[in-house]
């Protein structure tokens, strides 16, 4: 097969950290408050900016409690089970890396006394039917490394009495997701934003609230995990002071972030760039003979972390690390010509392509990446059939 001729503009699609926003430039960091104590007028004043504008483009309700934590979404997550699991049973639901994660962090490490876990395989979903939001349940709303998303909020019930714990971070800005049938969201600034790591979001509901100001678990929690002092919320914390020392450098391309995200339309228009991602790769897929979607039904597929699998009987002919060893081939060709960069599978996933489709990426990239796809695969084979040959 003949190289393609045009190459995506950017080739940057890796789905952690992922592309910075078009037009992105160290320069306009300029203005980050360096030097200078994050408790300081100006610190704070940068800090709480962030969480505003996170309020108002994605439209969190009033009411809501929003708030900057330590160790990105994975921080976030860990904050929320270990300040507010245990009050009653739990639902846990693992699809995917993460997920499985935070199962085993409640089984293994909290050791919650009414745990249920609910699995599915890498490219299913698990049968929501069977979750109880009587108890409390934590999942992820996209599966960053399976490609494997719930496609509603219909299971989780209006009158539920148990708390709704969702990692979002591979979702917020890309979905419009139903804060009202959600009552703790987290998210990290380094996914569909396209900023610095490090740090996470986390968002709580009047009953999430009501839940820390009454249940006290019976467990040490590390000062960064500390949402509660002598009973009471911390309140400094949802108003920029942050409960340990956080990077103003990151904090200013956050900022600068969310700036590009309202002078493009806001959050509409990033679902839409997002949308516009996927469709490039499923319009590709639906003519492609080699390859498919990990996710098995369609209507899970995600549009942020796209999760492909390698169809064709040659390939799966092979051992586990023999595919492991195509893909990886496939990816550095890629790579080499500057056509894409780090789109291999999660190393915990089945073989395959996994390519970020977050509001940063250009949708007409995307498109252009396709043709690069058909041909390293083609390249892949035939130096792989001439040194088995």
């Amino acid at each position: 097969m003949d190289k393609p001729v045009v190459k995506p503009n950017s080739p940057y699609f890796s789905s952690g950290p992922c592309a910075k926003r078009p037009g992105w430039d160290a320069a306009n960091l300029n203005s980050a408050w360096l030097g200078r104590s994050h408790r300081a007028a100006g610190g704070k004043v940068k800090l709480k900016a962030v969480i505003d504008q996170h309020v108002e483009i994605l439209g969190i309700p009033e009411g809501y409690r929003c708030a900057i934590v330590p160790a990105s979404d994975t921080g976030a997550v860990e904050i929320a089970m270990w300040n507010l699991l245990g009050a009653r049973g739990v639902d846990m639901l693992g699809w995917e890396s993460f997920g499985m994660d935070w199962i085993k962090d409640a089984v293994d490490e909290l050791k919650l006394d009414d745990c249920r876990t609910i699995k599915a395989d890498y490219g299913q979903l698990p049968d929501l039917s069977q979750v109880d939001t009587d108890r409390d349940v934590v999942f992820t709303w996209n599966g960053t490394t399976s490609g494997v998303r719930v496609p509603h909020a219909d299971w989780i019930k209006d009158d539920r009495k148990g708390l709704t714990i969702c990692d979002a971070t591979s979702a917020v800005f890309a979905y419009d997701l139903p804060w009202e049938k959600l009552d703790v969201v987290t998210w990290s600034w380094q996914k569909v934003l396209g900023s610095e790591g490090a740090h996470g979001m986390l968002v709580l509901s009047p009953r999430a609230v009501e839940r820390l100001e009454s249940f006290a678990p019976d467990r040490p929690l590390p000062k960064i995990f500390r949402l509660m002092n002598k009973g009471a919320l911390i309140e400094g914390a949802f108003k920029g002071e942050t409960l340990n020392t956080p990077s103003m450098l990151a904090t200013e391309d956050c900022l600068d972030a969310l700036a590009w995200v309202k002078s493009i339309g806001g959050l509409q228009s990033t679902i839409e760039r997002s949308a516009g991602n996927f469709k490039a790769v499923a319009d590709w897929v639906a003519q492609t003979d080699w390859i498919e979607f990990l996710a098995e039904d369609k209507d899970t597929a995600s549009y942020t972390s796209i999760c492909l699998k390698i169809t064709d009987p040659w390939f799966n002919s092979k051992s586990d690390d023999d595919r492991e060893a195509f893909v990886k081939a496939m990816v550095k060709l890629l790579e080499l010509e500057n056509a894409a960069y780090d789109i291999a599978s999660y190393r915990a996933a089945p073989a395959g392509i996994r390519i970020w489709g977050g509001a940063t990426v250009d949708p007409q990239d995307t498109a252009k990446l396709m043709p690069w796809l058909d041909w390293a695969f083609a390249a892949a084979k035939s130096q792989d059939v001439a040194k088995a040959a």
